[in-house]
């Protein structure tokens, strides 16, 4: 593993190189590849360990009993998964953790992160504190997504999620992480739908797309 790509990820924020090499041994890290649509965790399985994306994606998805998934979350490099229920180990899943592509997964284990290191590492207390900021982003990543499927038409979820991703670019020329299937389950609509619901807005001048390249058009403003 690269040490200078994991310095600069939210968790070993403030982590210098050498640091970090002599940390890593404590959290028990241990990397592994999967291959794309892989189940890295099961829902109804605990974990003691929180996965850190080093490459590729993963998804974070729920099946329903009677059929269908939705697409909870999407986890790109350097963030991480499954660290809620890495923390409270006990506690089964209610979700899948699936590779949304090939990927690199590190895996750390938070139980060690949260005793006291038998090695005195000074270092513990500042992880500690970046953990508990990614745990609050991942609920704002949440609410976001509930914010997206409020609404009960499948434009207004459109125009929802588009908003905040020209929001978190900075652009209104983005690119989305999602498959047209990924983005009906995770704004919980019809591919069909949706994608029929893409080709109107694109008709009525307010994106233009291609494939997950997403462009706002001057008239999405008045969607708002």
């Amino acid at each position: 593993m690269e040490l200078s790509f994991l310095i600069q990820t939210p968790l070993f924020q403030g982590v210098q190189e050498s640091e970090l090499k002599a940390m890593l041994p404590c959290l028990g890290a241990r990397e592994r590849f999967y291959q794309k649509d892989e189940i890295i965790y099961h829902a109804g399985q605990t974990a003691s360990d929180a996965g850190m994306v080093l490459c590729g994606s993963v998804n974070i998805v729920v099946n329903f009993y009677w059929g269908g998934s939705h697409i909870f979350g999407h986890v790109e490099p350097g963030q991480l998964f499954a660290e809620t229920y890495a923390a409270i180990s006990e506690q089964p899943m209610l979700c899948d953790a699936v590779a949304a592509e090939d990927c690199e997964i590190l895996f750390l284990n938070l139980e060690k992160l949260m005793a006291t290191c038998r090695n005195g590492c000074a270092f513990h207390n500042r992880i500690i504190k970046n953990l508990i900021r990614i745990s609050a982003q991942n609920n704002l990543n949440l609410s976001a997504r509930m914010m997206h499927t409020a609404s009960k038409s499948i434009r207004e979820r459109l125009v929802s999620y588009f908003s905040e991703q020209a929001r978190k670019t900075g652009n209104s020329s983005f690119t989305i992480p999602f498959s047209r299937q990924q983005l009906a389950e995770y704004l919980g609509v019809d591919r069909s739908a949706l994608s029929n619901e893409l080709s109107k807005m694109q008709r009525d001048g307010l994106i233009r797309y291609h494939k997950n390249n997403i462009s706002l058009l001057s008239n999405f403003d008045r969607t708002m």
